[in-house]
This record gives C-alpha cells, sequence and structure tokens, in this order.
C-alpha cells in the first residue's frame, strides 16, 4: 500500500491532471466517493444471502448486518478511487469523480475510506458475527490489494475482482447461520458469472477509455470484440447453470427454477446477440442494461421461493 496518503496509488501526479488543493466539498461529494449504486449492490446480495440462508429467522442481527457491509462497501469505493485518482483523471468517464476534479483531496479521500472500513469491519464483529467480518475483510483485501493494483498489468483483473464482487453474499448468509452450506457457495458462484457478461459490456462500451491510460484488460487487447462477446457468452452459460442448481439440489422449487430459465433464456439471448461483429457497441449497452434488470428479478424470485411464499 502507498505510504502517502496524498499521492495516488502507482503512479506520481502528472502536472495538470489532479488538483493539488480542493475547494470546500458537500455532502453530495463524499457520497459520490462512496460509489453508492456499486455499495447498494454489495449490501443487496448480503441481504439475500441472509434472507436465503434462514427463511423466517429473526431479523435482529439484520441491521447492523446491513450497516456493516454499507460502511465497508463504502470504504472500499473510495479507497479504490484514492488509488485510481491519476486514472481516472484520464479518463472520460471518470475525470469528473470527486478526487480527480478536485473536490475532494486524496487525503482525505484516504482517512474516509479507512474510517468507513473499519467502522464497518468492527460493526460486523461485534454484533453479528466473527465470520461475517472476515468474509467482509477478505472482500477489502481482495478488492483493493488484488484486482485495484492488477488493473494495470493483468488481462485478468476482471475475474479478480468478481471474486470480491462475488463475497457479499456469504457475509450475509455467515449472518443467518454462522457457516456457509452449498447454497452460500452457489450464491458465490452466481455473483461471480453473472460480473463476467456484465463488465465485459461495460468494458467494451469505455474501452477506449481503459486504452488511452494502458489497462491490459481483454476489452483492450481484443481489437474485434470477437473474444470479449465469446467470454461473455460463456460466463452466461456458466450462469444459467449455476442459477438451476438450486432447483436440482432440493433448496428451491419448481417456481423458482421456471424463473431461472426464462430469465436464463432471455440472458442468454442477449450475449448471444453480442456476439454479431454488426452492432456489437448497441449489443454491449443491450447485454449491460439486461443484466441490471437479471439480477434482482432472479435474486428476488429465489428469496421469495425460500420462504415459500410461491
Amino acid at each position: 500500500m502507498n505510504p502517502d496518503p496524498q499521492q495516488p496509488y502507482g503512479m506520481a501526479n502528472p502536472a495538470g491532471l489532479l488538483s493539488e488543493t480542493a475547494s470546500p466539498a458537500a455532502f453530495s461529494d463524499y457520497l459520490e466517493l462512496t460509489k453508492p449504486r456499486l455499495s447498494f449492490l454489495s449490501v443487496l446480495t448480503a441481504l439475500v444471502g441472509y434472507l436465503a440462508a434462514a427463511p423466517g429467522r429473526s431479523a435482529w442481527t439484520l441491521l447492523p448486518l446491513l450497516l456493516g457491509t454499507a460502511l465497508s462497501a463504502g470504504g472500499v469505493a473510495a479507497l479504490n478511487q484514492w488509488m485510481e485518482a491519476d486514472t481516472d483523471a484520464r479518463m472520460n468517464r471518470t475525470r469528473d469523480r470527486p478526487i480527480p476534479s478536485g473536490r475532494i483531496t486524496t487525503g482525505s479521500a484516504f482517512v474516509l475510506g479507512w474510517g468507513l472500513c473499519l467502522g464497518g469491519l468492527a460493526i460486523l464483529f461485534a454484533e453479528v458475527n466473527g465470520l461475517s467480518a472476515v468474509f467482509a475483510l477478505a472482500t477489502l483485501v481482495c478488492y483493493l490489494a488484488l484486482y485495484t493494483p492488477a488493473k494495470r498489468w493483468s488481462r485478468w483483473s476482471t475475474e479478480i475482482g468478481a471474486v470480491a464482487g462475488a463475497l457479499p453474499p456469504l457475509i450475509g448468509w455467515t449472518a443467518a447461520e454462522g457457516r456457509v452450506s452449498a447454497l452460500g457457495w452457489i450464491l458465490f458462484g452466481l455473483l461471480f458469472f453473472w460480473q463476467m457478461p456484465h463488465f465485459m459490456a461495460i468494458a467494451w462500451m469505455y474501452r477506449r477509455d481503459y486504452l488511452a491510460v494502458g489497462f491490459p484488460m481483454l476489452a483492450v487487447r481484443d481489437a474485434s470484440g470477437a473474444k470479449v462477446a465469446a467470454w461473455s457468452l460463456a460466463c452466461a452459460t456458466l450462469l444459467v447453470g449455476v442459477t438451476l442448481l438450486p432447483v436440482w439440489l432440493g433448496y428451491c422449487g419448481a417456481a423458482y427454477g421456471l424463473a431461472a430459465t426464462v430469465l436464463g433464456a432471455w440472458f442468454l439471448w442477449k450475449a448471444l446477440v453480442f456476439l454479431r461483429p454488426a452492432g456489437r457497441e448497441q449489443a454491449a449497452r443491450r447485454l449491460f442494461f439486461a443484466s441490471i434488470l437479471y439480477l434482482p428479478l432472479l435474486l428476488g424470485v429465489l428469496v421469495i421461493d425460500r420462504w415459500g411464499l410461491i
């Protein structure tokens, strides 16, 4: 980890890229630093893990679980932006973020990020259980120590990041059950494979930004997009198989199985269209939006089925 919190991770401050001083920041700037939409996804999947693990269980630990997960996720997002402030400043889609735009200093982001992470971990450890805190810590380490630096040198950075993104359901699962059983690991696999077409679509849409900063991800190395689309389809196919495991193993009933089949077929179709060279840009955008709809619908049906409501 870079010992100087005033200097972004990985390289010196290029002249003119980052502001040396920042005007007073508003609350909305600090909120943006926590990437609230991405953090909400972590909280949502932790909630799904909790509800799927123990249908009908008392919600006594639910509030500290959600609070601890939200703080940890927000802290990780802030530290990620602190580490990537130099590259964020050179990409069109990120140059207006709080740090490169000069609204928040790198030092403030560093302190806020670690404060949120430590606060979230403390709540999970004290008010939920140690195993939930361990999975939250694993998420932090995987995202910051592995995924974020890997974006600068590894073609496999997206897959590394998908591991971090798939861990929050296990935070919720262990909060409810105190261990991880088979369905918990199925949720981990579901989130992992879902992230591949989701983020491959994003990477293809913004590949010129990633090329500008030298990130060696697949979307940058694959000029035609054929490999990006093929990998998206392969992972979407594996995703559908994983989503059907709860039915085959007896964790969920026919209603969930029907929903998983229909949603899976629809998602696979979007991934198949992404394979076509013509209109790949538009197909990537449609696959991205399909992934946003697919995940909450599927997880919602899974929880409802587990609670015996359908």
